[in-house]
């Protein structure tokens, strides 16, 4: 299994170096298995919201990724999770930080607005401003 850094995943997403998007996608093809630590991930939602991307833009890339059978990253189904908190508003951080956060019984945070919105979509665990 072959990690894969952000810059890659960027490339391959945004295809803003026609040189670098070609040998991603050649890499991509290959027969190898592909993985991304979840930092990577996170990285790469920033780099592409500071390169304009919309949040719907985003999910939708990083949705593609998830569903290629030979990229397997680490905590898919945190960064899926995630994903879903992010379409409905949470910035991607947050809801990762929650995602990852499932076997606790609460996430604390001086984040009023976080643990507002977490509060109104439901999600698990409870997030406590304190």
């Amino acid at each position: 299994m072959i990690a894969l850094d952000t810059n890659l995943l960027a490339r391959l997403l945004l295809c803003d170096d026609k040189k670098q998007h070609a040998r991603v996608v050649d890499l991509m093809a290959s027969k190898q298995d592909f993985t991304a630590p979840v930092t990577v991930m996170l990285e790469l939602v920033w780099v592409l919201e500071v390169n304009g991307c919309s949040t719907d833009d985003i999910v939708r890339g990083l949705h593609l990724l998830l569903g290629l059978p030979n990229f397997k990253p680490q905590q898919a189904d945190a960064l899926r999770q995630a994903l879903l908190g992010y379409a409905q508003g949470l910035d991607f951080a947050d809801a990762l930080h929650l995602a990852l956060s499932h076997s606790s019984q609460e996430l604390a945070t001086f984040d009023k607005a976080f643990a507002r919105k977490a509060g109104k979509l439901g999600l698990m665990p409870p997030v406590v401003a304190v």
